[in-house]
């Protein structure tokens, strides 16, 4: 009961039990849940000792503070697996971003891939830009929209479409995020596409 050799000082300092609690009076909460009303902290300190437990301190700024009579080790359990159920609804998703061009090379498209499939099983989404500068711009949109699927086809984890190809301020972009539902399997080969045609010469 108390503070024992195992309580860092940094607990101590979160958590104030039995004669560590500074105020006159708490209101007291059974180890059941059971209201024992407002008491002193010596008669509520010598009601956790009489059942083998600690009065701990768990609402420190009501009025008065409300304490339990617990035990300490329980106490410490049942705050870290609230710990943990906070951080895991803590957790953010963010859009991450990735670039790709027409003349990207098959060896950086699959890198690209491979780093979009990794912000896909940390649970991201993922922005897919095709840069298209000068002429590029003025191509057929069907075209273009090709290339941006050639990418997409070799990323190696499952995923659907949260936003369809779409035409945005550096050329067409798609966000895509994962898809849990579906076991992964390997993605099967990009269609062949014909080279980019160059942009006409200035007249």
């Amino acid at each position: 009961m108390g503070f024992t050799k195992y309580t860092s000082q940094a607990e101590k300092a979160r958590t104030r039990m039995n004669e560590g609690i500074r105020a006159a009076e708490v209101r007291v909460i059974g180890p059941e849940g059971e209201n024992f009303g407002v008491l002193p902290v010596r008669e509520a300190i010598a009601k956790a000792k009489e059942l083998g437990l600690d009065l701990i301190e768990i609402s420190p700024g009501a009025k008065p503070p409300v304490a339990k009579i617990t035990d300490y080790g329980k106490f410490k359990y049942e705050q870290k697996k609230k710990e943990k159920g906070v951080k895991a609804k803590a957790h953010v998703t963010e859009t991450k971003v990735t670039q790709v061009k027409i003349g990207t090379s098959e060896r950086d498209m699959h890198i690209k891939a491979s780093k979009a499939a990794v912000w896909l099983k940390e649970g991201h989404r993922v922005k897919i830009d095709l840069f298209l500068w000068g002429r590029y711009k003025y191509m057929e949109f069907d075209f273009l929209k090709e290339r941006l699927e050639r990418f997409l086809a070799v990323i190696p984890e499952n995923y659907k479409v949260a936003e369809q190809i779409q035409k945005s301020p550096k050329g067409l972009s798609v966000v895509i995020e994962r898809d849990s539902s579906k076991k992964s399997s390997p993605k099967p080969a990009p269609k062949e596409v014909s080279p980019a045609p160059k942009p006409a010469p200035e007249e």
